[in-house]
């Protein structure tokens, strides 16, 4: 997308020059906004034409039956779909009786930017109608980050040359028309007129409607109301209807003049609460938006995210567009989550429906990865939301004959909603997933009420569940068997690495927490004989090596599979699942994703430098990257084993999943991992961060074409800068008292005000001899720096 000649390469904006309706699904998504809780679209506000119309309120969702031709016992029964709800999006005008459309009469000029800085997005336009009538639109759009159900839209047309007349209808719309069905698995289902009417009003300038599913029993109250500024001899009226609500604004305007419109917007929903508080509810969120005012919200939002990229910014030298889609990647992954408050986030976040608005362990390995080191008060959210969904997986664990829990591979509400067995319920590393970002955040934030409460609760049921689900062999080694990892195209195998070496992570963290918290653990029935079995488990646990080979096995006789025909496979069958039975898939040597690769990622404390250049070389060869999860964990080890040029060319894909729409499912949603990913790439990848000893850990290495990375976290209450230039890396710690990091596994105590400034050997050459090679027609687009002459900020 942004190597179209629409987009420009800006720092601190995204923004699109003209509008080409060939694009326009894709750029709906990329101008979506966000609060975790409301998710908007980039839709025209005229509502045609559109890609994929989208207005959504994290949790909200419609019931269908699972079809199984052959049922069993223990699979899922319902699938749980994210609908659309009331769409406030909507200001339609008429321009001297002709509906201003893209598509009819001549559009002039038409801009569209994301402000980064600023949090909203704006439109500009010049548009003539077909008997010659010109006009100038203009409108900016936000999703509050700081109050959680309002949205609003600043919307004026102004008249250019002659008198026109001017109708602008402003609408809350319910029930609008799905788009068609998709052959592919990746994109939502389709569910026609899921809302029933229970409450319609209109007085004065606001509008309410109040709808509630037809099986899943949600209610859903949306609310809008208007400021209006014009002549004085303009008129206005209200109406509602059941999936209907408008305001109508008539006048008359000379060249030059006039009419503004902000509409201010509240969302609530509620499986429990009548329709009466919900009405109460938005009311009260819409009089509160009123009384800020639009400049009110506009000011608000700039001060959350000056704050925002105080804590999390990262500048890069020598390459514009990697800086640009980092901002938009940490933007992004902000507005899925701030306001979520304990609901999950869906693997597109709010910004379209693809699948299904499901939540899979993306959240917790990738997303809340990021904003741990940024956020972390939202990741104690997204963490307690999986803790308010313990007693759902508990009662799972219980049906499928295990103890502990087990937590679904894709949700909405905590319930397992994969049909597909192999990929769904056997993917049981999700538990441990969890657990990791548990101890992720505990490590980031030092919150020593969460460790006592959800946190102890989470690595306890995850721990129990790992116990149960393994054995004891006659060697003594501690099995899981029969289990799918993060690799989808490997399914039902025995010792998977990645799910063998979190859950002894998990099982290790469990008992040391467990001891701390001894009263707190005996609530939860620990005893000493438990903790006692968890470290067994956890120090005996298998972790297959093909000793003829001299690499890890990603699972007990991986690597004695036939490797796939990457040969004879050409560019146009990938993504391999679209074009190929999975039974070919799971007895082969192919990659979907990285899995052992991961591992070593994030349990680099398991493997030597020497394994782990090997293993990266092995398994190079068999990844074909049909997940956008993949990119970042490649491109971490490899700066780690010195290919810093491939690491370079993993960050890019990483980093333009979306702009680029390389999947060419942008369409349907950001890829919420994938942009989390960037920062995984540079952060942890060519920045080398590491957790060690509960200690930050850099080892920052810059490929050819980076000349400074500098990057700004938060660790437990401090604010903390690191920089890397060609020669020296600097830390800086902005706020916060004194810390103890590690530079090169080198310790020193970083003082507040203070840089600390290391000389560093210019390691911006291959350290580690040719890179591996990929499969046939697989290899990830190499990186060339493009500079942009015109990137001022603004």
């Amino acid at each position: 997308m942004i190597e179209h000649p629409n987009y420009a390469t800006e720092p601190w904006r995204v923004r699109e020059t003209a509008l080409d309706l060939d694009v326009l699904a894709q750029s709906e998504s990329l101008f979506a906004l966000s609060n975790g809780h409301i998710g908007w679209r980039g839709n025209l506000e005229e509502g045609d034409p559109y890609g994929l119309s989208g207005s959504y309120l994290n949790g909200v969702h419609e019931l269908r039956p699972l079809p199984y031709a052959e049922a069993g016992y223990g699979y899922p029964e319902m699938d749980q779909v994210m609908v659309n709800v009331t769409n406030a999006k909507v200001i339609r005008l008429q321009v001297d009786d002709e509906p201003f459309d893209v598509r009819y009469g001549e559009l002039h000029e038409h801009v569209r930017t994301l402000e980064l800085r600023d949090g909203v997005l704006d439109r500009r336009l010049e548009w003539s109608t077909p008997s010659g009538r010109r006009v100038r639109v203009s409108s900016t759009r936000m999703v509050s980050l700081v109050q959680r159900s309002v949205a609003a839209i600043h919307y004026e047309v102004e008249a250019l040359e002659d008198q026109v007349r001017i109708v602008i209808q402003s609408e809350l719309v319910a029930n609008e028309p799905p788009p068609p069905a998709s052959g592919d698995p990746r994109v939502s289902a389709v569910l026609n007129d899921p809302w029933n009417c229970e409450y319609q009003a209109s007085e004065g300038l606001r509008c309410e409607l109040v709808h509630s599913t037809n099986i899943s029993k949600l209610r859903v109250a949306a609310a809008m109301d208007h400021e209006i500024d014009g002549p004085a001899t303009m008129s206005m009226h209200c109406e509602s209807f059941e999936d209907l609500g408008r305001v109508t604004i008539t006048a008359t305007l000379e060249p030059g003049e006039r009419l503004r419109v902000i509409k201010y917007v509240a969302y609530g929903w509620s499986a429990q609460r009548s329709k009466e508080a919900l009405r109460d509810q938005v009311d009260a969120a819409l009089d509160a938006a009123c009384d800020v005012g639009w400049d009110g919200l506009r000011r608000q939002q700039r001060e959350f995210l000056d704050d925002f990229w105080d804590r999390a910014d990262i500048e890069i030298d020598g390459d514009d567009e990697i800086q640009q889609a980092l901002r938009f990647s940490l933007f992004h992954v902000l507005c899925s989550v701030v306001r979520s408050e304990r609901r999950g986030i869906p693997a597109k976040g709010l910004t379209g429906n693809g699948y299904d608005g499901h939540a899979f362990w993306d959240s917790e390995t990738f997303v809340l990865s990021v904003l741990s080191y940024t956020m972390p008060e939202a990741v104690k959210q997204a963490l307690q939301w999986r803790h308010d969904t313990l007693a759902t997986a508990e009662e799972r664990a219980a049906n499928i004959g295990l103890s502990g829990a087990a937590f679904p591979w894709r949700t909405i509400t905590g319930a397992e909603c994969s049909a597909y067995w192999p990929a769904g319920t056997a993917a049981f590393h999700v538990g441990a997933d969890i657990a990791d970002a548990v101890l992720r955040y505990l490590h980031a934030s030092g919150d020593d009420e969460f460790e006592r409460g959800a946190g102890l609760d989470l690595l306890v049921a995850t721990a129990r569940l790992w116990r149960s689900l393994g054995h004891f062999d006659v060697l003594g080694g501690f099995r899981i068997d029969g289990v799918t990892g993060p690799d989808e195209y490997s399914a039902i195998v025995d010792n998977n690495i990645y799910t063998n070496l979190m859950a002894q992570q998990n099982l290790f963290a469990a008992a040391e927490l467990a001891e701390r918290h001894a009263e707190r653990a005996g609530s939860l029935d620990v005893d000493d004989i438990e903790i006692a079995e968890w470290r067994r488990a956890g120090a005996a646990m298998v972790v297959p090596f093909d000793h003829v080979l001299g690499v890890h096995a990603q699972s007990e006789r991986f690597t004695d599979h036939e490797v796939w025909d990457f040969e004879g496979t050409s560019e146009d069958e990938y993504p391999l699942l679209l074009h190929f039975p999975y039974f070919q898939l799971y007895r082969k040597q192919v990659v979907k994703q990285a899995d052992l690769v991961l591992a070593m990622y994030l349990r680099s404390d398991a493997f030597s430098a020497e394994l782990k250049a090997r293993n990266f070389e092995y398994y190079e060869r068999l990844t074909v990257r049909d997940s956008s999860l993949s990119a970042c964990c490649q491109a971490v080890i490899a700066a780690e084993v010195g290919h810093l040029a491939l690491a370079y060319d993993y960050l890019g894909e990483a980093a333009l999943m979306d702009l680029r729409d390389l999947e060419h499912n942008t369409r349907d949603g950001l890829h919420m991992a994938s942009l989390a990913g960037t920062w995984i790439a540079l952060v942890a990848g060519l920045g080398g961060m590491r957790e060690t000893d509960s200690r930050l850990s850099f080892a920052p290495r810059l490929p050819e074409g980076i000349t400074r990375l500098s990057i700004n976290l938060e660790f437990r209450g401090r604010r903390l800068r690191v920089e890397r230039t060609r020669d020296a890396t600097s830390y800086l710690l902005k706020s916060g008292d004194e810390l103890e990091m590690l530079h090169f596994d080198e310790p020193f105590i970083l003082t507040s005000g203070d840089a600390t400034v290391f000389d560093s050997p210019d390691l911006t050459t291959e350290t580690a001899g040719r890179a591996p090679s990929q499969p046939h027609a697989r290899a990830p687009q190499h990186r060339v720096a493009p500079v942009v002459a015109n990137n001022e900020e603004h």
